[in-house]
């Protein structure tokens, strides 16, 4: 049976305001805390806000792209939802838990979805010792950042900085690093998802970093772990044969 309980969230841009009191007249909207679905209108940016604000909730997220890009949407159309919705196939994404200490002592976490970056705060490369599971695997990394993705976010800043692109089952994490400047060209690693990955500031007074995970940003780190967080599964809804593992394999073939 089709799901009839839908909550409708858009991003504050004009054409996303607008599909959604035109979905709503067409459909009805109730509360998120109600709903059988989920359906964020806009870019990416906003179904990442969207998947963040709901993760408690046991509804699903099905985002149609009213925005620049739509890597994690589906393809926006008024017409027969209550059928795209019951036809629609789940995906479920694990986040990354940051876990950062700063220079004075505070400590911050946040979850990331796509990926958890650090990148230099000033004019110096940043200089990072690189432990994964207990273990010293780079004494220095000079950079001007690293980051840890996750295969959703694979696509993301994580191939700008010409990192993998990983299947959404590989079950693997990409640390890649930016701009590398010793190792020279280092190209990065793939880990399994289970890894816990430390990332150590070398003289973080002289070569500041911050961090950032999903747009929540932390400035002025010492170090920095990154793992996946299993406790926190995020539903996407795709239209058949438009999914996040059919996404990942065309991208390598453009």
């Amino acid at each position: 049976m089709p799901r009839q309980k839908i909550a409708f969230l858009a991003s504050e841009v004009p054409i996303a305001l607008k599909a959604k009191s035109t979905l709503e007249k067409r459909y009805g909207s109730g509360s998120v805390e109600d709903a059988d679905v989920i359906v964020a209108l806009g870019g990416d940016g906003f179904m990442l806000q969207t998947l963040h604000a709901t993760q408690h909730n046991p509804a699903p997220v099905y985002g149609m792209n009213r925005g620049t890009v739509g890597f994690m949407l589906n393809e926006f159309s008024e017409d027969d939802l209550l059928e795209r919705l019951d036809a629609a196939e789940e995906e479920i994404i694990n986040p990354l838990r940051m876990t950062a200490l700063c220079v004075d002592g505070s400590m911050h976490e946040a979850l990331a979805i796509n990926e958890v970056s650090l990148l230099r705060a000033g004019p110096q490369a940043a200089k990072l010792r690189i432990t994964v599971d207990g273990k010293l695997r780079m004494e220095e990394l000079v950079c001007d950042g690293a980051l840890v993705a996750t295969p959703a976010g694979s696509t993301a800043y994580n191939y700008s900085a010409h990192g993998p692109i990983l299947p959404i089952g590989s079950d693997v994490l990409a640390l890649t690093a930016m701009s590398a400047f010793r190792p020279r060209r280092w190209r990065g690693a793939l880990l399994p998802k289970r890894a816990v990955v430390r990332f150590d500031v070398r003289n973080p007074e002289k070569r500041p970093v911050m961090s950032d995970a999903d747009a929540k940003s932390v400035r002025n780190v010492a170090s920095v772990e990154i793992r996946s967080e299993p406790d926190v599964a995020h539903k996407i809804l795709f239209d058949p044969g438009h999914g996040l593992e059919e996404r990942l394999i065309r991208e390598q073939f453009v």
